[in-house]
């Protein structure tokens, strides 16, 4: 028995990293999973693997239950079928955990209009066609007068809370996921729908890119950089036990649960009157000392 027995979930990406552990976790707890992958590389380059089917086997194996599915989460049509292959396996949905994406490291001044479309059209684009075709099940489950309490959890990212030199369209991407979620929480609610955002710290194949000897794992310690730590907030949050939370962003890095603040009002100041050019300078200087100092952007230090 677990937390997710009988929850169908959708997982993105969930060929490798965290989408990996976050299919093998919610199959522990009892969720029967669509283990979707395309088997690309870290940079979206077609591959010849298939490491969807790797992660199906190795639940099975276990006593889970799961299916691949090797479509493309950009591809609207695509994100039907992922969809429908829920629906014929098990019969239902009840959460969709959207972790594909890649990233393409460039400082601004070097990005490429077709390397910023790339990831823009993987993340952006890749949240909105599962989760709108699961949207459009649930929402048809609460117009037919049935009890829905279903899930969408998406992935952000330090880099998109906070900014990340060096990576200019993939923060813009995982800032906007950060807010999507926001408006999905308060429109789908009426339907019985949940939507959190995740920003992990673990290591994947994206992350080891730059940061390798940081997150390398120490013999005899707790390793905190594994993508295995962030898999029981991911079953709770498809869990009955989280019907009450929404609209939350939760940053993760070993043990360690933060709920993010997001953008809250500041210092203000109002004249009365319409300001003059000259004089907005020595306010906004009085604003900026009473403001608290804002999170360094990653790679700042």
């Amino acid at each position: 028995m677990g937390i997710c027995d009988g929850r169908v979930v959708i997982v993105t990406g969930a060929g490798r990293g965290l989408g990996r552990a976050y299919a093998l976790g919610l199959a522990a707890e009892g969720a029967k999973v669509v283990v979707n992958d395309l088997g690309v590389g870290t940079h979206g380059d077609e591959t010849a693997e298939r490491p969807a089917d790797e992660v199906v086997a190795e639940i099975r194996a276990a006593g889970g239950e799961a299916v691949a599915n090797f479509d493309d989460v950009t591809d609207w049509e695509a994100g039907g079928r992922i969809v429908a292959t829920a629906l014929e396996a098990f019969g239902d949905l009840h959460a969709v955990v959207n972790n594909a994406g890649f990233v393409r490291d460039r400082m601004f001044v070097s990005c490429t209009p077709e390397e910023w479309d790339a990831v823009m059209n993987i993340h952006l684009r890749g949240h909105f066609c599962v989760s709108r075709h699961a949207v459009d099940y649930w929402r048809g489950q609460s117009k037919d007068g049935k009890a829905v309490d279903a899930r969408i959890v998406n992935t952000t990212s330090g880099a998109g809370l906070h900014g990340s030199i060096g990576q200019s369209a993939y923060s813009t991407a995982k800032g906007g996921i950060a807010t999507l979620t926001l408006v999905q929480a308060q429109e789908l609610a009426r339907y019985g729908i949940t939507a959190n955002a995740l920003a992990p710290n673990a290591r994947t194949r994206m992350t080891e890119t730059a940061f390798a000897d940081k997150m390398k794992a120490e013999e005899g310690k707790f390793d905190v950089w594994s993508p295995d730590n962030t898999a029981p907030l991911v079953a709770w949050l498809v869990s009955e036990a989280s019907k009450g939370v929404t609209g939350e962003v939760f940053e993760l890095m070993g043990g360690m649960i933060r709920l993010c603040l997001g953008w809250s009002d500041g210092p203000e100041f109002d004249k009365g009157a319409r300001w003059e050019p000259a004089e907005i300078g020595a306010k906004i200087g009085e604003l900026l000392k009473e403001r608290p100092a804002a999170k360094l952007v990653w790679g700042s230090q």
